[in-house]
């Protein structure tokens, strides 16, 4: 199943909070989620500094259990909205006998 999760704000965060070990060891556990294929795209915002990840895992609790390992899901610096996603069923509109 497709997972969007978008990252969204934490109140009381600063940026100084975002020490460059703990932004290293984000984006090497991520890299380590991209080849295990739960992470299939990753994007941030142009209008904002905040991640959108497509997942691929079995449910949005798989979803969220993977992303709960991320080292600044972890330090609370970050958290996520997570969306299910379903493919586009109205292209049979076109094909349904009326």
């Amino acid at each position: 199943m497709k997972i969007l999760a978008i990252e969204k704000e934490v109140l009381g965060i600063t940026d100084d909070q975002f020490t460059p070990a703990l932004l290293k060891e984000e984006t090497r556990q991520a890299w380590e989620l991209h080849q295990a294929g739960f992470i299939r795209e990753l994007y941030f915002r142009q209008d904002r500094y905040e991640a959108v990840l497509i997942l691929e895992c079995k449910n949005v609790k798989e979803a969220q259990s993977v992303l709960a390992k991320l080292p600044l899901v972890k330090a609370g610096l970050i958290a996520f909205e997570f969306i299910p996603l379903k493919a586009y069923d109205g292209f049979a509109r076109l094909f349904a006998k009326t």
